[in-house]
């Protein structure tokens, strides 16, 4: 999978986030990569390993921030603390900046270690005892 040094790069705000969330891990690579495409943006690399892990590499424009945001929360991942700070401050700066960032590109690295949901095991009245 490509990946790039996002402390080195050129854009402004390329952010590193890691996530979790209980999404199996195709299904997540397929709705977030939908949700990120629907609000604009760019998917430039995406791939899950056979050890639950998502990564995805994806660019949007700064004025489409907050719908980034929230379709990423929607899509059933748990972002860090870290992760939840800098897209506030990238949300907050591209609001108060206005019409001089809006088509700024923001970049994102994400790593999502994803977990199986555990389903109850019922056991039956002879099991039980």
């Amino acid at each position: 999978m490509l990946r790039r040094n996002l402390a080195n790069s050129t854009i402004p705000w390329a952010l590193e986030m890691k996530a979790v969330s209980q999404v199996e891990p195709s299904r997540l690579v397929c709705s977030l990569t939908g949700a990120i495409l629907g609000c604009g943006g760019w998917v430039l690399s995406r791939g899950a390993s056979d050890t639950g892990m998502v990564n995805m590499l994806f660019e949007f424009e700064r004025n489409a921030c907050v719908d980034i945001y929230s379709v990423l929360i929607g899509a059933g991942i748990e972002l860090s603390q870290y992760g939840h700070l800098r897209f506030t401050e990238l949300c907050q700066c591209t609001r108060n900046q206005g019409r001089e960032c809006g088509a700024e590109i923001a970049s994102v690295d994400l790593e999502v270690q994803t977990f199986p949901a555990e389903v109850p095991v019922r056991l039956s009245g002879n099991q039980a005892a």
